[in-house]
């Protein structure tokens, strides 16, 4: 078998599988919840124009995930309020439909090559999720 059909027929296969035993899908109202996953890369070497660019161009390529349906790369903003924090490099936020979607995400090949090939640049990520809208009563 082809190395790329062979990959794509591991990923459908991985994806059946997960849809299948995952907890969610007993939980209806959960696959309808939007997902947020937002990321902030904080540059081992910082203020390093080359890896700045290099780690923008995967993110370029990670956006590319077909589940993602909104992608927004950010920067610091020039704000100046003392809750606000400004110490990250880039900001990597995405919208998927719901938890669903964001599993798959997380195991695609795109993702898993990203995570390979540009982690080298990083001193440390942090990951805030949410799901929602809440509606207040």
């Amino acid at each position: 078998m082809e190395d790329q059909s062979r990959r794509k027929f591991l990923q459908n296969a991985g994806l059946a599988t997960l849809a299948s035993v995952s907890p969610l899908a007993a939980e209806p109202e959960k696959v309808k919840e939007l997902f947020i996953h937002h990321v902030y890369f904080y540059l081992k070497n910082k203020n390093n124009a080359q890896d700045e660019a290099k780690l923008l161009e995967g993110l370029h390529k990670l956006a590319k995930v077909p589940t993602i349906e909104y992608v927004h790369i950010g920067t610091p903003a020039a704000t100046s309020r003392d809750v606000i924090v400004k110490d990250y490099t880039f900001s990597w936020m995405c919208f998927f439909k719901n938890i669903i979607e964001e599993e798959i995400y997380q195991t695609h090949p795109i993702h898993l090559d990203f995570i390979q090939e540009y982690s080298h640049l990083w001193e440390k990520v942090v990951v805030y999720d949410s799901i929602g809208p809440k509606k207040v009563s």
